[in-house]
């Protein structure tokens, strides 16, 4: 089973992969988790990934970690999406951009493919199935949060839980969100702020419906809510869905 996600945006993209890892852990305990870079990389490793599985665990959970930043490593891994696709084990798969004809194969193998664009705007990021169809643009939620519409935003937020989407990527969108308004109420310019430009001149229009106390509080209220819910304090979706009606 193959998971993709790609994008030049590759700070959320990374983010979303991290999160779906930490949910299919918590969902399979006693799976094991193996990472290959480019750096790292072995062929003899990934093929016993592959087509492998230890004694004592049901599965593998393999985070295959921007190979494709060698042409060499890129062509022995496409070559394979077919017995990927069939393996038991899964396979978390973060990438950049992506050229067109070998996004084709993975839509083609992949159990979903997720691309985070530097646009971030509708139909540039969303979540599509194995027909290619976008399911849900999770990114609507971050332009709900910075038109603070209360309503939509817990709209989006459950429609976010029906489709599969987990706490910890919710939560590390709307984080996400809050720090680029913060960044761009503080900066001249996008360069300045460390974002692109079309991020920064989203953040900036958003951030006028908030005071500069207010981004802040939430900011802080977000990173309270994650620990105590990791801590097993609070619930996590409780606490996210008070957060979106209170905002």
């Amino acid at each position: 089973m193959i998971y993709l996600f790609y994008g030049e945006n590759n700070e959320l993209a990374r983010h979303k992969a991290n999160a779906v890892v930490e949910s299919l852990l918590k969902k399979r305990p006693d799976a094991a988790f193996f990472r290959l870079d480019s750096d790292s990389w072995q062929e003899a490793d990934f093929d016993e990934y592959v087509g492998g599985q230890g004694l004592f665990v049901q599965k593998y959970i393999v985070f295959l970690d921007q190979l494709f930043e060698k042409k060499e490593i890129k062509e022995y891994v496409v070559e394979r999406l077919k017995v990927l696709k069939e393996s038991q084990n899964i396979f978390i798969v973060l990438e950049g951009a992506l050229d067109k004809a070998t996004l084709t194969k993975f839509e083609k193998n992949a159990e979903k493919v997720q691309v985070f664009g530097e646009e971030n705007s509708i139909g540039k990021t969303g979540i599509t199935s194995k027909s290619g169809k976008t399911e849900f643009n999770i990114f609507a939620m971050t332009d709900a949060l910075g038109a603070r519409n209360q309503k939509r935003l817990w709209t989006l937020y459950q429609k976010a839980l029906r489709h599969g989407t987990v706490e910890e990527e919710l939560h590390g969108l709307i984080f996400w969100q809050i720090k680029s308004m913060l960044l761009a109420l503080s900066a001249p310019d996008a360069k300045s702020a460390g974002l692109n430009p079309f991020v920064y001149s989203k953040a900036k229009g958003y951030a006028k419906n908030f005071t500069p106390d207010e981004l802040k509080n939430l900011s802080s209220r977000l990173v309270r809510i994650y620990h105590q819910a990791h801590r097993g304090e609070v619930d996590f979706a409780g606490e996210l869905e008070k957060f979106f009606l209170e905002v």
